[in-house]
């Protein structure tokens, strides 16, 4: 996911709810964002071990990654350049999570 899409669906999210709620939204997502760029730090680091895997909420995919260091570290290298997309997309399910808390 790319930048510009990331931030017209979270805009989207967050507008379409109530003006006096939309404070509470800030403060429940401030709580659980991820970080793109501490995803791609940790891939670059810690990828091997799926830390960064770990850090956007996919438990599994992380274990899958311990187990196989990485996939040798061709799954690791791969990893670079998709993680900080999926900590994006990790974002937008969290705000919708609260969206939905919220309304």
């Amino acid at each position: 996911m790319d930048k510009a899409s990331y931030f017209m669906q979270f805009k989207n999210l967050r507008d379409n709810l109530p003006t006096e709620k939309q404070s509470d939204f800030d403060i429940m997502f401030a709580g659980k964002e991820k970080d793109p760029t501490v995803a791609l730090v940790l891939g670059l680091f810690l990828g091997g071990l799926g830390i960064d895997r770990f850090y956007v909420g996919q438990v599994g995919i992380g274990i899958l990654k311990l187990i196989t260091l990485g996939g040798l570290g061709i799954w690791a290298l791969i990893d670079l350049f998709l993680i900080m997309g999926v900590a994006r997309r990790r974002n937008i399910e969290i705000a919708s999570e609260i969206t939905l808390y919220l309304k």
